[in-house]
C-alpha cells in the first residue's frame, strides 16, 4: 500500500507500536483519518482527527470555516467520489451499538461522526476521506457527469458491465448536460447503474455505478428531464 494516508501512519505505529496506535479513535474505529476537504467550503484543505471524534458538521463549519458568502451547503461525498452522495436537509435514523447498549440515533447530515461504521450505517462510506462538498449553486447533472466522464475514463475494460455500464453512463450524463436529455434518460440511467454492481472481478463496478444510483436516489428532480434545445453534444457522445 502506497496512499498517503497508509504512509502518514507507517512512521507513527513504528514509534509508538500498533497497540498505542489503536487507543486513538473511538471503538471498532481506531487510528486517525485524513480528510482531504474539497470544494465549496472557506477553507478547503488536509485535515487529521482521530477516528469518530467529530462529526461532519463539525469539519465542515469550525474547521472549514462554513459554505461561500450566501450560499448553503446542498450536498457532500464523504469519502471519495464513488462514495454515495449525501444531502443536507435528509435525516437518518436507527439503532446503534454504544458500549455494551443499543441506543437510538437521529441525525441529520452535519451530526454524523465521521467514522467508518457511521457513516456505514447511513448508506455510505468513509472510502478514501476525500470530502466533496457542493453548495446550492451546483447542478447535480453536470456533478455527476463529471464523475461519470473519470469512472468511464478509468475503466479498464475487462469486465462488459463496467466497460459498457461506465460509457453508458457516460453518455447519458453527457446527452442531459448538452441539452439532449429525454423524458425516458433518468430511468435509462438508473437501470444502467444497477446491472453494474456485482457483476465485475474487481470493486470498480461498484464504484462507478454508486454515485450515479445515490444522485439519483437523492436528487431525481433534478434528472427528471425533458426535452429541451441547447448545445449540440459530439456525435461520438451520444447514444444510437
Amino acid at each position: 500500500m502506497n496512499n498517503v494516508e497508509t504512509l502518514c501512519h507507517v512512521k507513527y505505529i513504528v514509534e509508538v507500536g500498533g497497540e498505542a496506535f489503536a487507543k486513538i479513535g473511538t471503538p471498532n474505529n481506531t487510528g486517525t483519518r485524513i480528510f482531504c476537504v474539497s470544494g465549496h467550503v472557506q477553507r478547503p484543505g488536509y485535515y487529521e482527527f482521530p477516528c469518530g471524534t467529530i462529526t461532519m458538521g463539525q469539519l465542515l463549519n469550525e474547521v472549514c470555516g462554513g459554505p461561500l458568502p450566501g450560499r448553503k451547503f446542498k450536498a457532500v461525498i464523504p469519502g471519495g467520489s464513488s462514495a454515495k452522495i449525501l444531502r443536507f436537509g435528509e435525516r437518518f435514523k436507527g439503532k446503534r451499538k454504544v458500549g455494551n447498549d443499543m441506543v437510538d440515533y437521529d441525525w441529520g447530515v452535519e451530526d454524523v461522526p465521521l467514522d467508518f461504521d457511521s457513516l456505514g450505517m447511513i448508506g455510505t462510506m468513509g472510502g478514501s476521506g476525500g470530502v466533496i462538498v457542493m453548495d446550492d449553486s451546483v447542478n447535480m447533472v453536470e456533478a455527476l457527469a463529471n464523475i461519470n466522464a473519470f469512472y468511464s475514463h478509468e475503466s479498464c475494460g475487462q469486465c462488459t458491465p463496467c466497460r459498457e455500464g461506465s460509457l453508458w453512463m457516460k453518455k447519458i450524463t453527457t446527452r442531459m448536460v448538452h441539452g439532449q436529455a429525454r423524458t425516458e434518460d433518468a430511468a435509462l440511467l438508473k437501470g444502467v447503474a444497477d446491472q453494474i454492481p456485482g457483476r465485475t472481478i474487481c470493486a470498480f463496478g461498484e464504484a462507478c455505478s454508486w454515485p450515479t444510483q445515490s444522485f439519483l436516489a437523492k436528487f431525481g428532480d433534478e434528472f427528471k428531464a425533458t426535452p429541451r434545445p441547447g448545445r449540440r453534444p459530439k456525435p461520438e457522445d451520444l447514444i444510437v
